[in-house]
């Protein structure tokens, strides 16, 4: 890991399932010590859906996640090597019925998460890299600095 400054993070590492937590809990660190706890669960919660597509897209390869703090914002972004754009689901009312809720298929419900990354984001995008790869990224409004 790389730490560029105390409002930053710039992390490379293997793509795990255990990736997403560590980063929920270096950015709550970060934001605890930049007094904006009032954000935490929403980054937190953006970081880990955007670390989390990255691992699935990607699993064993290599991953990178910034943390920036900007004026009026942070800044997240998750890169993978693989080519294939994020695919975000159609807003739609969901029914019990509708979901699979027996312990074999109880995880195939997901696919909800860059739907919440774009509620809560101020900001997100997605940028293709050359020569292969994608940053996906998203930017969270704060309060006045």
């Amino acid at each position: 890991m790389q730490a560029i400054g105390a409002d930053e993070l710039d992390v490379t590492c293997i793509a795990a399932r255990t990736v997403a937590g560590e980063m929920r809990q270096r950015i709550g660190y970060r934001l605890a010590a930049m007094t904006l706890t009032d954000i935490a669960h929403d980054t937190c919660l953006v970081a880990a859906e955007l670390i989390t597509n990255a691992c699935q897209a990607t699993p064993g390869e290599k991953i990178r996640f910034r943390f920036v703090r900007e004026v009026g914002s942070v800044l997240l972004a998750v890169w993978d090597s693989s080519d294939l754009m994020p695919e975000v689901q159609p807003i739609r009312e969901l029914e019990p019925a509708d979901l699979d809720l027996s312990p074999d298929g109880f995880d195939d419900n997901g696919g909800w998460g860059l739907t919440l990354v774009r509620t809560i984001a101020s900001e997100c995008g997605v940028c293709r890299t050359t020569p292969s790869g994608k940053w996906v990224w998203a930017r969270l409004a704060v309060g006045p600095w």
